[in-house]
């Protein structure tokens, strides 16, 4: 485990912010459940692939709870925490660390991120509300993460190529005496 210093810490924070403003930005509500879409998406694959798993594990579980209770959503506030957790988690290992930052990673890192985020919120709104409301809401999960992996993706590419050392700003520096 590598060790964490103020620069990661620092990061962290700025990215769960991005993720609370970008759930909070544009809600647009479902009415089955009282859920919303939003672009929080966005901002967790581009923590995830930017600085990798822990970060995006932190930015979308802290970032979408703390705006689901900002909003008035507090009884989504760990499921938020756990699913989108889950998700920028997943998406940044296999695109950082299995992968090694290929596209080809992304990608599947994307795909996977999607699965758990559709799936954790089919699964947890079957339970609050029963498998109609959850039917009707899937659709709309999917079409956020695919709408999340469409502009995320491409503005971690951009914005590596604008300033290639992002990529390693959450890596503790290392330091060699000679």
């Amino acid at each position: 485990m590598r060790q964490v210093n103020a620069r990661t810490v620092s990061i962290t924070a700025v990215m769960i912010a991005l993720v609370t403003v970008f759930t909070l930005a544009i809600r647009v509500p479902i009415a089955p459940t009282r859920g919303y879409i939003n672009l929080s998406d966005v901002a967790i694959y581009f923590a995830a692939f930017t600085f990798g798993p822990w970060v995006g594990f932190l930015a979308g579980g802290v970032g979408t709870g703390l705006a689901d209770a900002i909003a008035g959503y507090p009884q989504w506030t760990l499921i938020s925490f756990c699913v989108h957790g889950a998700q920028g988690l997943l998406a940044g290992w296999l695109f950082r660390r299995v992968f090694r930052g290929t596209p080809a990673g992304m990608a599947v890192g994307w795909a996977v991120g999607t699965v758990v985020m559709v799936l954790g919120y089919f699964l947890a709104e079957v339970g609050l509300y029963g498998l109609g409301p959850a039917l009707v809401e899937a659709p709309g999960n999917l079409i956020q993460n695919i709408a999340g992996g469409l502009v995320g993706a491409p503005l971690y590419w951009a914005v590596r190529r604008a300033y290639p050392p992002i990529t390693t700003l959450a890596t503790p520096p290392t330091w060699q005496e000679k």
